[in-house]
C-alpha cells in the first residue's frame, strides 16, 4: 500500500487580528491550544475540530491528511 504524502508545516491564523505564522504540526499528538503571538490570547479547538490545526490552520493536522482518527479531546 503506498503512503500518503503529509504535510508537516502549516500557516496558523488568528480568527480576531488575522495574525499569521507558519508552525510545526506534531504528527503524535494533537495540539489543543495555541497562543496568538499578537494578541498573546490562547486558541483552542472549534467544535467538531479535533486541534487547533484543523481549526485555524491553512492544512489539517496529519492523521486528518491521512484520513486516520485524530486525538479526542481530554
Amino acid at each position: 500500500m503506498k503512503q500518503q504524502h503529509c504535510i508537516l508545516e502549516s500557516t496558523i491564523t488568528c480568527p480576531k487580528c488575522g495574525n499569521r505564522k507558519t508552525e510545526p504540526m506534531p504528527t503524535d499528538a494533537c495540539q489543543w491550544f495555541y497562543e496568538c503571538e499578537s494578541r498573546h490570547a490562547l486558541l483552542m479547538p472549534l467544535p467538531g475540530d479535533c486541534c487547533v490545526f484543523c481549526s485555524y490552520d491553512d492544512i489539517p493536522c496529519p492523521p486528518i491528511q491521512q484520513n486516520h482518527a485524530c486525538c479526542t479531546k481530554p
